[in-house]
């Protein structure tokens, strides 16, 4: 596993956004879609609206009343593949510089994925 210094240098560049439709490829959640709501790019992670549900313990507060929570928990990046708006399929995503801006693309279908 990398260092924390290597983490801080090299972060990676990954498929996915925050706010995009995913589907999961592999796992317990396998086929299901969600929206993705936080990426951990120094652990090559996502965390998606729906998928991969964890129970937490929490303990009661002031203001908060304990109990056991759910809420979704990290997904690695290689079992999610990005769904393209306009086919709600999930093909394989590339980057091509178009008007001097770099824009990530369907492989399939050429379409432009915002």
């Amino acid at each position: 596993m990398a260092t924390k210094q290597q983490t801080k240098r090299h972060q990676p560049k990954l498929h996915i956004r925050k706010g995009d439709t995913v589907m999961v490829i592999a796992g317990d959640d396998k086929g299901k879609t969600g929206e993705v709501i936080q990426v951990i790019p120094a652990r090559m992670r996502a965390v998606v609206d729906g998928i991969n549900i964890v129970k937490k313990h929490v303990k009661a507060s002031q203001t908060e009343e304990g109990g056991i929570v759910e809420q979704p928990a990290p997904v690695h990046v290689s079992n999610l593949a990005l769904v393209d708006p306009k086919t709600g399929e999930a093909p394989r995503v590339g980057r091509r510089e178009e008007n001097g801006e770099w824009v990530r693309y369907s492989k399939k279908s050429g379409n432009i994925i915002k």
